[in-house]
């Protein structure tokens, strides 16, 4: 939608379709961001501003961390970029350092040298590296040697994966991807076992979209529809992240939508209660949904524009139903490759287009 604080032509000409005479939204509308280094409300103030239309609901890659109460009254070490303390708290925990705080206290487990830093310091992952490592294989304990055998470190909760991102450069960005495999590699080099995360957040995760299908529902209750929404559309310009996580969305949509119709036709068969043919798992979602009502949504469908990290200058597929595939996986160790979840189901130049393209498919008109 924006390239930093400066909009995309095509995003202002999308909004105004999908806005009434008084500006607001005629239908539910989640802005999904990987970003994470500022407070919601201040994502979405800036999204207004640029915009023109009021911005409600930005979903930013910390956002799903509201789900993880079992970790809110713990003692939690946070690292990131911007208000990190005020962000952590907002999404509910209530006993937060970071790691300028952790710094502090222990000065002697940084040693990289300051004086080397201009007046701007930039963005350095030196000192977070070294101290979420020391976090984890001390077990909290800075103050004792590492535990090489331990057989589990503490739980860690990942926010955004993009390996890369879009600025106002040429060419793509390292993004908190790049952070997180620096962060995996040092730690299976010094103790010789992969790093476990408790969840992943952000695109292309399951447990993002999931929470935006959940925003999308509190929407719709708030405007009084009764009807359920079936159908949700994805628009991105990262075949790593925007396309990938709506295609493995929808995979789950379809995937729970034959458990339940399996169970269905089995109780239909042998009568009221479940049989004992039918595994007990088919009503069992993941850990993460019990914090959220089940899905309404059917469907999640995933629409590639041009206007970012995807190259428009490329030779584009006439349509979608030729495969779009990178010889090079940029996604997150922990998800594997699958040439059908990169490619979208459809293909659009900007996202004005794309939502040209939504009003099509759904037999949509604005008439407010």
């Amino acid at each position: 939608v924006i390239s930093s604080t400066t909009p995309i032509p095509a995003a202002k000409r999308a909004f105004q379709k999908l806005v009434d005479a008084k500006g607001q939204f005629v239908v539910p509308v989640v802005f999904v961001t990987n970003a994470g280094n500022c407070l919601r409300q201040k994502k979405a103030d800036q999204l207004s501003h640029i915009l023109g239309v009021p911005v409600n609901q930005v979903m930013m890659s910390h956002s799903p961390l509201r789900m993880f109460k079992k970790y809110h009254d713990k003692h939690v070490l946070v690292s990131g970029q911007g208000p990190v303390l005020d962000i952590a708290k907002n999404v509910g925990f209530t006993n937060v350092v970071s790691i300028d705080m952790l710094r502090e206290s222990f000065p002697l487990l940084d040693m990289v040298d300051h004086n080397r830093r201009p007046k701007l310091p930039p963005i350095r992952w030196e000192t977070n590296l070294q101290l979420i490592i020391d976090v984890l294989l001390t077990n909290g304990n800075l103050s004792n040697a590492y535990e090489t055998a331990l057989s589990a470190h503490l739980p860690l909760l990942a926010c955004n994966m993009d390996l890369m991102w879009m600025a106002e450069a040429h060419s793509p960005r390292f993004g908190h991807g790049t952070f997180m495999v620096c962060l995996e590699n040092i730690y299976k080099k010094i103790i010789g076992k992969d790093l476990k995360y408790e969840a992943l957040m952000g695109k292309p995760s399951e447990l993002t979209y999931h929470f935006a299908e959940f925003l999308i529902r509190e929407q719709a209750a708030e405007r009084g529809w009764r009807a359920p929404i079936r159908s949700l559309y994805a628009i991105g310009d990262n075949l790593m992240t925007d396309i990938y996580g709506a295609n493995l969305y929808n995979r789950y949509l379809d995937e729970r939508m034959a458990r339940k119709s399996t169970k269905a036709v089995a109780n239909m068969v042998t009568g009221a209660g479940t049989p004992a043919s039918v595994p007990q798992e088919v009503d069992m979602d993941n850990g993460w949904e019990s914090e959220l009502a089940s899905p309404s949504a059917t469907s999640c469908k995933s629409i590639l524009v041009c206007t970012g990290v995807y190259n428009p200058h490329m030779d584009l597929p006439k349509d979608a139903s030729q495969c779009i595939k990178e010889t090079v996986f940029h996604g997150h160790r922990d998800f594997r490759f699958d040439p059908a979840l990169v490619e979208p189901e459809k293909i659009a130049e900007d996202v004005d287009a794309a939502v040209e393209l939504i009003f099509e498919m759904e037999k949509f008109v604005n008439t407010v």
